[in-house]
Parts: structure tokens; sequence; C-alpha cells
């Protein structure tokens, strides 16, 4: 069973959101015995300093952020950094700066010979950028010193990829990493720990706009209305969300492998690859599987099907932010900038309930996930997600359970405030009949926003007040 966790974020007003299993797993690493090598990365805006910063009250501490200085001013910052947990005797900081990295991580072995001493390095792709070389004096540095030292030294970053391939089999650090801990955006449930003043359906389309970014979520004004927050955070020239996501796409990808073209295509409703192909005029092969590796794009399959075998080629864009800059932010971008945000504003808004439809739905299969991990769908669940055949209407949720991966629960979700629970009852056995097993055999579950109407005892129903709960259901759900 899957353990229920709280967030860690750094919010604007308001101090911290606990991140248990984050700091769980850092306090795991500093508590065994000897030095320690740890790197910690996800994207940025995602609190991972955050984290960092909690985790080290109290420790010994030397923190670095990288910020591609030349090499000699990263040193001195370094410095400056380390003089308050050294003493005199050993060196004065101030007039004999380090002179290069080696210089640096043996003195700060020293300083942990006796004791632990954590040392981060922040943005460490920033120091490597004007140090190219520094991986590999760190792995000789490492296989030299780890045996005499009480170091712990953590390398986070927020270049997903360039710090994902210092863990590949060739990269100079490959082995040498005690802990690698990727930091995920929120989940629905997290990110209402940052909403609380809102009722759940408001936390739902906030969250359907802005996605599980931290620093995002901490700029919502919960006492303003959608409008007015729209308009501070995209409806004036100048606004911290109007141009993010051309942000989001220069810091994570690549420019040469297409990822704005791709993205665009897709968030116009080219979601199959000959249709993203033919809108990029180029093969978008590369580009694609960049960004399902950082989690922008997520290949569509029906659930249960083999990715390795399946030919069905859809995609949709998996970031809640990144699919509403694209969608309704973007194609206005320029003409806010021009001072017409009041004007447009309100289209935005009129545009709202139509985009939210796939964002929802998501956050639906994300609440029956949870379900199925505490336990409360039954037993040896093995997938959720949506399902369709070629000629076949689609599912929204599908559960599978077991070796055979045998459906047991069909669900749909409807962005309505109310929905009829009879009505679409009969909506989604029908469509349900196309699954390989008798519709007798299913379960099903139906979502609303606010509440499905009149539903039956034996049927699961699913709002916005339950996926952002942050406890789950005390008695497993069960057909009578």
């Amino acid at each position: 069973m899957r353990r229920e966790f709280l967030v860690l974020v750094e919010v604007a007003v308001g101090g911290f959101v606990d991140r248990t299993e984050e700091l769980e797993a850092l306090r795991r690493w500093w508590d065994r015995r000897g030095a320690g090598l740890a790197m910690v990365w996800g994207r940025r805006r995602v609190g991972k300093t955050a984290i960092l910063q909690e985790f080290s009250q109290g420790r010994r501490l030397v923190f670095h952020t990288g910020a591609g200085r030349p090499v000699a001013d990263e040193l001195a910052v370094l410095s400056r950094a380390t003089q308050p947990v050294t003493s005199s005797q050993l060196r004065d900081l101030a007039a004999r700066p380090f002179q290069d990295w080696d210089d640096a991580l043996e003195f700060h072995a020293e300083l942990a010979a006796d004791e632990p001493l954590l040392l981060v390095l922040d943005e460490f792709p920033e120091l490597v950028k004007v140090s190219p070389q520094l991986p590999g004096v760190l792995r000789a540095f490492w296989d030299r010193a780890r045996p005499h030292t009480q170091l712990r030294l953590l390398l986070c970053g927020s270049a997903v990829r360039h710090m994902q391939a210092m863990r590949e089999e060739r990269a100079p650090l490959y082995g040498r990493l005690d802990l690698g801990l990727l930091v995920h955006p929120f989940r629905p449930h997290e990110a209402a720990l940052m909403l609380a003043d809102l009722r759940p359906s408001e936390q739902a389309l906030v969250y359907g706009l802005l996605g599980g970014m931290p620093l995002y979520l901490s700029w919502w004004d919960q006492q303003a209305s959608v409008l007015q927050n729209l308009e501070q955070l995209i409806g004036r020239p100048g606004a911290p969300l109007l141009s993010e996501g051309q942000l989001v796409l220069a810091t994570e990808v690549d420019p040469g492998e297409l990822p704005g073209p791709v993205l665009r295509a897709i968030a116009a409703g080219r979601t199959r690859y000959n249709e993203i192909r033919d809108a990029v005029r180029a093969e978008p092969s590369r580009t694609l599987d960049r960004l399902q590796e950082l989690r922008l794009v997520e290949r569509l399959l029906p659930v249960g099907d083999d990715p390795g075998r399946s030919r069905r080629r859809r995609y949709r864009a998996a970031d809640n932010f990144l699919a509403f800059w694209l969608g309704l932010v973007e194609p206005y971008q320029a003409e806010i900038d021009r001072g017409l945000g009041a004007t447009i504003l309100p289209v935005v808004v009129d545009s709202l309930d139509d985009h939210m439809g796939p964002a929802w739905e998501e956050m639906f299969r994300e609440h029956l996930r949870r379900l199925a991990s505490a336990g409360a769908l039954g037993e040896q669940v093995v997938a959720v997600g949506r399902w369709w055949r070629d000629g076949s209407p689609e599912l929204d949720a599908v559960v599978l359970q077991g070796r055979s991966q045998t459906p047991i629960l069909a669900g749909e979700a409807k962005w309505a405030r109310t929905v009829d629970g009879p009505t679409l009852l009969a909506d989604l056995q029908r469509r349900a009949s196309h699954l390989p097993v008798p519709v007798d055999d299913l379960r099903f579950a139906l979502c609303a926003r606010e509440e499905v109407a009149r539903a039956p005892a034996d049927v699961l129903t699913v709002t916005a007040a339950s996926v952002f709960s942050s406890v789950l259901p005390a008695i497993p759900y069960r057909r009578p």
C-alpha cells in the first residue's frame, strides 16, 4: 500500500508545507555512516531549493548556488559561504579563497573529518558550464577522499536532462551516487494544501490552469476572482505568467529539437504522430521522446496496451500550465503586450470550461490511482488509464486487475458542476459494453465537479471535494 504524503514547498507568504517523502529520503541519506553523495533534480519552480533549505535546518551547512560566473568568481563566492563554518586556524578564506575545485573539495572534506558537513552545490549545471571538467574532478576527488571524510555532498539542478545524464553509465559519477531524488510537481490533493481558502471546485480550476508548480500556485490570490487573478498573472505586459511558457521551453528543451512547434501542434488538436509531423514539416520522434522524458508530453495509449508493440501514436500536453499557456495565452500574447489585456481576458475566461475537460479527466484518473494504491479498488490493480479501440467509443478511465489485466471498473468524468447519475451511468454502461468483459462484471465511477445527483448506491461518485482531499475514504469501495 502506498503511503499518502504531504508536500513541502516555499510559499510566497506563510512558510512551508511539508514534503515529507522527500525529506525522509534525505534524512535516511544523512543518517548513513561515512561520506555521502546525492543528487536532487527537477524542473524549475518545483521547489527543490525550498526542500533543501528545510532539510538543512540545524545541520552544519555550506550552500552555494551556481550562477554561471567565471570560475574564479564562483570559487570566491563559495569561499565566503564556507568561512562561517571554518576556523582561522585552518585558513582565512577571505584572504586566500579557493584556487580551483580540487582545493575547494579537499578543504570541505577536511572540515568534515570528525563530524558531518552538508555541502550543497545548487544549480550544478551552471557550474559545469563554466567548469566542464568539474564532474571528472569530482569523481577523482570522491574516489580518493570518501573513506576519510564525513562530507555529505549534494548536487542539485533544474536542467533535468543534464542532471539525468550524470547518472548514466558512461558519466563520471555513475555508480557513485547514494541517493537520486527527482522532485515532481504537486498532485491535486497536494496542491490543495496551497489553495486552502478556495472551494474544491475552485481548486480544480486553478490546478487545471496552473498545474502543480508551487510557485505558480503561490501567485494565485485566493481572495480575488478568476478574472482578477488572470489579469494579474497573464493580462498585462510583464505579467509573471505571460511569457512563462517560453521560459519553460527554453530551460527544459534544446531549441534545436523543435519543442515549440511540436507542442503548439498538439495544443491545436494535432495529436496523432502523422499530424504532428505534417504540422512541423520535420521528423518529430526525437522531440517527442524528450518531451515525454520531461513529462511535458504524454503518449496516449489504451490502458493495457504494450508501449513497445502498440502502433497507436497519439499525444497530449501533460503539463496543465503549458497546455493552458499554449492553448489560451500564447495566441493572444502579442496583443496583451500591446495593452489589450482588458478586452482579451473575458474571451479567455469564456474559453475555460472548454479547456478544462482533459485536465479534469486526468485529475479523475489520478484520484482512482490514489484509491487503488490505498487498496480501495480491490487487490492487484495493475493500471488505471483511458481506453479505446478503433471504431469503439473512448472511456475516460478503466481499472485493470491482475496478470490478465482484466477490466474491473469503468469511469466517466464531466467538467460540469452537476450531472444526473442515472443518465450518465446508462451512457457509460453502453460504451463499456465494448470492453472484453460483460458489463455485469464491472463496477462504475461517475465524476463531476460538485455533485453526481441520484447516483445508484453501487456507483463510486467522485467530485472535486474528493479529488482535492488529503484524506482518502476510510472504507474501501466495494460493490454490494
